[in-house]
């Protein structure tokens, strides 16, 4: 017995010599965002993260910027995407949901689509094509031709990132880290579902607690929307992305908004979202018979 228990401790010690030689150990450096970063992780509750998208979200009440937008059609659900030339674009802004974004055509400088959205309504005008298109928010955009797909709302649901809502929605909190990566992911679910569905995910850097990404997905789980923000600064007081890149891969089509100028909570008046429709211009409601 004594002899056995020996033998038993001369393995341990053996294996111990073995896995502590410094010849046997392989170092892997962890790399995150293509950079070795030895700042540490930051920790954070889900109500912590809830707190942060509500500081980020509710001292917002209106804005007007202008910005460099980049499209691009396809998706990568499709595999391909192409890249469009810049386009000098601007944005007004007014709680609780009332935007408009021009943008002007690259070359001449006119108007390339003017789009206003109030609510559960949008218009958009698209004057090289002498094209007036209305109708609901909530219709399916499934034109072939992808400009006509364009819809205001899309647009106010990237640039802002709402709080969950407390009598519909619920959150829960996911680490998201490896050695290529670290995020909290606070994942936004639809309290009166059956099945319970995931609205949206809104990731946070684990080394700053940074908003980086916000996903939507639609009934059957797709990604419907999925916008990264960064250069994050301050306007006014308020803290804003400077950068905001929108892929709508379902709808075919994505633009990068890069802010050159911002007024936040500036005063905007009933005026500035009115779109009438052009004259000798077609007239198209998304949604008729």
């Amino acid at each position: 017995m004594k002899r056995s228990l020996n033998c038993t401790l001369a393995v341990v010690v053996c294996l111990l010599v073995v896995f502590n030689s410094s010849c046997l150990v392989r170092r892997r450096v962890v790399t995150r965002q293509g950079k070795h970063d030895t700042r540490p992780l930051l920790t954070a509750t889900r109500d912590d993260l809830v707190q942060r998208i509500r500081a980020t979200y509710q001292p917002i009440h209106s804005f007007t910027v202008t910005l460099d937008m980049t499209p691009s059609l396809g998706s990568v659900y499709k595999g391909e995407i192409n890249e469009f030339p810049s386009v000098r674009g601007y944005v007004i802004f007014r709680k609780p949901d009332d935007i408009r974004i021009i943008g002007l055509d690259p070359v001449i400088h006119s108007r390339a689509f003017d789009m206003v959205s109030t609510g559960k309504d949008f218009h958009l005008s698209l004057p090289s094509k002498s094209l007036f298109i209305e109708g609901r928010n909530d219709i399916p955009a499934n034109s072939k031709n992808k400009i006509e797909n364009l819809r205001p709302a899309a647009f106010l649901q990237a640039m802002l990132i709402l709080p969950p809502d407390p009598a519909t929605e619920m959150a829960v909190i996911e680490d998201d880290t490896d050695e290529e990566h670290a995020f909290f992911v606070l994942l936004i679910l639809r309290k009166q579902q059956e099945p319970v569905l995931i609205d949206r995910a809104v990731y946070f850097d684990r080394l700053t607690l940074q908003i980086v990404r916000q996903k939507a997905f639609d009934a059957s789980g797709l990604t419907v929307s999925d916008t990264r923000y960064s250069n994050w600064k301050n306007f006014n007081g308020v803290s804003f992305p400077s950068s905001i890149d929108i892929n709508r891969p379902e709808d075919g089509y994505g633009v990068v908004m890069q802010l050159v100028n911002m007024k936040m909570n500036n005063e905007v008046t009933d005026d500035k979202f009115e779109l009438k429709k052009p004259e000798g211009a077609q007239l198209k409601v998304i949604g008729a018979p």
